[in-house]
């Protein structure tokens, strides 16, 4: 517990001090309208539509927070550096958008997930597809988005974090990854510095990577590059960047069988 504590507090020393000036980056502060419309645009083709319960994790000093908050979801944004807690706080009062931002590990939120149906434990399940040491959810739990944007490289389990958000779901519910790929180095380094755990992905996950990592854990994903539009970024990049869309799996009690085909292609057009 303690090495795990001292690379929380050196992680959140790092980010507090790059809080002051972490907006400066157009794809950050999204302070251009331009750049700004087309997040927006994103995030309303990948989270569902309002009000949804969205979870936004790593969120910073809150750009998508604040956009999704716009659009009419209810957002929680969580992020381990109180520097930028505070700044996320303040744009959703500057605009007058209601949400809830806290101070923690946005690797393990500290927020609820969804809740087993009576009789089930967790961990057992008569589904054969079902993620190992996760209960079923019952529908209607749960978060319907999870919104994680270049967080995975800061993590010294992504893989652990990875099914951690994908418990929080509900079924059917979305987990949008916004990663890429920034550093070609064979051994990227940790900014971090002494005291923080390794990075596996520092520098980055390729896409085969995490589209790898995310297979087990959900029904279906998309890829969609996002390299090629710099508006995005606040101008033009020549390095990998991507977006994995994902939708849980769908909690059936035995007697229900498997999904029919006709339910399948109800849900992928919701």
């Amino acid at each position: 517990m303690t090495a795990l504590r001292t690379h929380a507090s050196v992680v959140a020393s790092y980010w507090d001090a790059a809080a002051p000036i972490f907006d400066r980056e157009p794809d950050h502060g999204l302070w251009e309208e331009s750049t700004r419309a087309a997040w927006a645009r994103l995030l309303a083709r990948w989270v569902p539509e309002p009000p949804a319960r969205v979870l936004d994790l790593g969120c910073g000093t809150g750009s998508l927070a604040l956009l999704l908050a716009a659009a009419g979801h209810r957002v929680t944004g969580v992020d381990l550096s109180p520097a930028m807690i505070e700044a996320a706080r303040a744009k959703l009062a500057d605009a007058g958008l209601s949400g809830e931002v806290l101070v923690g590990d946005a690797a393990d939120p500290p927020v609820p997930g969804p809740v087993a149906p009576p009789g089930d434990q967790a961990g057992a399940s008569d589904d054969p597809g079902a993620i190992p040491g996760v209960p079923p959810a019952a529908p209607g739990d749960g978060w319907d988005a999870v919104v994680v944007r270049h967080l995975l490289w800061t993590l010294p389990d992504p893989l652990a974090a990875l099914r951690r958000w994908v418990s929080l779901l509900r079924p059917g519910g979305r987990l949008v990854l916004i990663e890429g790929r920034w550093a070609e180095s064979a051994a990227p380094t940790s900014p971090y510095g002494e005291g923080a755990e390794p990075l596996p992905w520092a520098g980055g996950v390729p896409t085969e990577a995490l589209e790898e990592a995310i297979r087990p854990l959900v029904a279906a994903w998309m890829t969609v590059p996002l390299s090629g539009d710099p508006v995005l970024w606040g101008g033009p990049v020549d390095d990998e960047r991507y977006a994995v869309v994902a939708r849980a799996r769908w909690a059936r009690r035995p007697e229900q069988g498997p999904p029919r085909l006709t339910e399948i292609l109800r849900a992928a057009r919701r």
